[in-house]
């Protein structure tokens, strides 16, 4: 891959772009970056709150699959990597792929995908690190995710194409509309020795320099006889005043805004807004959050239990009651009403506020009061 291919990889754009232009845009780029990461940290720092519950014939069981997938999936990585690492993955290139080796979890970076329509796929040259499997890997021996039919990041490529020359020619308006200029006026016509002239470029390159420089306290300007400045900045004339920082942070935030509806994340929490964040939350769980968890879920069903053992209600499920913080005092009348109906046991209120459960035989029990009895007695 040529250097200029590269750099069309890395904005997205299969079209050409002149190294003039790589320049100018590169340092833009990290516009779209920041988004991006920050809805991958928040994905991803979400879902680790989630536990992957276990179930043997409908009652919940701490086994193997469950120590695998919620403390360390693999000797290198403890649960919250792994889940920052499939997100990721998940999000910049929409799939994932994860093999088992010895009983443990390894996200691949790199493999070739074989698809078929009636028969099973395979997958060769799956890599980890520096690691290159030279054998076949199988669809039921390996775990699959896919985001979205469509790449979501090819279009916020596309987007950033034009988006990130916008933001350049911003910022290089901006900087020329506060520019310092000064027009000088003399007589440059007169015959010149070097000596004269090696002082008249002093003049221009060493004091005006000097003079413009923002961080000297103070300076003074020996102007020679014959000459005359005048200050034909934008900032004398108040046209400056059209063109300001905020022009800049605009476009950043339709950069933000862009990002954050093709992840399904309230742009309010992408940029740390608090107002309504109850409201943001709730639409941040069922649109984006659940969705994953559920993609995460389903796989892991299908290639971990047989169908036979799902029937029968052993499953793994991905429990996101918990990621919302619970006020305590908020939760007390419901609870106890939930409790009165034989809704909840005393370990499953204890479980909802992060409590580990009391291993008593009555704790587990469900009780009902006696102000509910049936309609026809």
């Amino acid at each position: 891959m040529g250097f200029l291919d590269w750099i069309s990889g890395l904005f997205g754009s299969k079209s050409s772009i002149t190294l003039t232009e790589f320049q100018t845009l590169s340092t833009t780029a990290y516009y779209k970056r920041l988004a991006v990461e920050t809805c991958i940290d928040l994905i991803a720092n979400t879902l680790t709150r989630c536990e992957f519950q276990t179930f043997e014939n409908g009652k919940e069981k701490r086994g193997e699959n469950y120590y695998l997938l919620n403390v360390q999936p693999n000797q290198n990585q403890n649960a919250s990597e792994f889940i920052h690492s499939l997100v990721n993955h998940l999000i910049m290139k929409n799939e994932c792929l994860v093999i088992m080796q010895n009983e443990q979890l390894y996200i691949a970076d790199g493999w070739v995908k074989n698809e078929f329509t009636l028969k099973e796929n395979y997958y060769t040259e799956v890599q980890i690190g520096d690691l290159t499997f030279q054998k076949v890997f199988r669809e039921s021996e390996v775990l699959y995710f896919k985001l979205n039919d469509r790449n979501i990041m090819e279009v916020i490529n596309g987007l950033y194409d034009d988006y990130g020359k916008l933001i350049a020619s911003a910022i290089g308006y901006y900087k020329r509309k506060n520019n310092k200029r000064i027009l000088i006026k003399g007589d440059f016509l007169r015959p010149q020795d070097e000596e004269i002239q090696k002082l008249i470029d002093q003049m221009f390159e060493k004091q005006l320099s000097d003079w413009f420089n923002a961080d000297k306290p103070g300076v003074g300007f020996q102007l020679q006889k014959g000459y005359e400045l005048e200050d034909m900045s934008d900032s004398k004339s108040g046209v400056a005043q059209n063109s300001t920082s905020r022009d800049i942070a605009e476009l950043v935030n339709d950069v933000i805004n862009y990002v954050a509806m093709a992840f399904h994340v309230p742009r309010g929490l992408l940029k740390g807004d608090v107002a309504d964040i109850e409201k943001q939350m709730d639409a941040f769980l069922l649109f984006c959050i659940k969705p994953i968890a559920e993609l995460i879920q389903d796989e892991f069903n299908r290639k971990m239990y047989t169908k036979e053992e799902y029937l029968k209600r052993t499953y793994l499920k991905v429990d996101t009651n918990n990621l919302k913080v619970v006020d305590i005092t908020q939760l007390a009348t419901a609870a106890d009403k939930l409790f009165a109906i034989g809704g909840l046991s005393i370990n499953d209120i204890l479980t909802m506020l992060g409590k580990e459960p009391i291993d008593e035989e009555w704790a587990n029990k469900r009780y009902v009061t006696k102000n509910y009895q049936e309609a026809d007695t």
